[in-house]
């Protein structure tokens, strides 16, 4: 369980409702893994999903990019599912590039990635599953 301060239900349902544009960091080719369901659910709700993961061509049919700086076009979320421990360099580019909001999902903790993140202005939740919350803040079906 982490200490970090996720924002109130009613910030995270109003970001879920105004993004168009998700960048899944570590979006696995495989159809049974965690973030290749996640990120089908994300396309069947109607978000642009890029998938970003190195040495990966496409996932879900949609072209897949190296890192962040490669994607042409405007993010509005990050979505990471990685090690805690890999955490701190996408922040890093996060910041650089201004993005506005990061999610990092179920497990992945690293408070001291997401402070930093949070006070370069960008709106950070943590250790929250995105299809979950989705689910239970905006009543999503499957």
């Amino acid at each position: 369980m982490t200490s970090y301060p996720n924002p109130p239900d009613e910030e995270i349902k109003a970001l879920l409702q105004r993004i168009k544009h998700i960048a899944v960091v570590g979006l696995s080719p495989k159809p049974d893994r965690p973030s290749y369901f996640v990120a089908r659910a994300l396309l069947d709700w109607g978000y642009a999903v890029t998938p970003v993961r190195p040495a990966t061509d496409e996932v879900l049919g949609r072209k897949a990019w190296p890192d962040l700086q490669a994607v042409p076009e405007p993010i509005d979320l990050v979505d990471i599912f990685l090690n805690p421990s890999r955490v701190d360099a996408v922040v890093d580019t996060c910041i650089a590039l201004g993005l506005p909001a990061l999610w990092l999902q179920e497990g992945v903790v690293n408070e001291t990635a997401a402070q930093r993140a949070r006070e370069a202005g960008i709106m950070v939740v943590m250790d929250r599953c995105i299809y979950k919350e989705h689910r239970r803040l905006l009543g999503s079906q499957d």
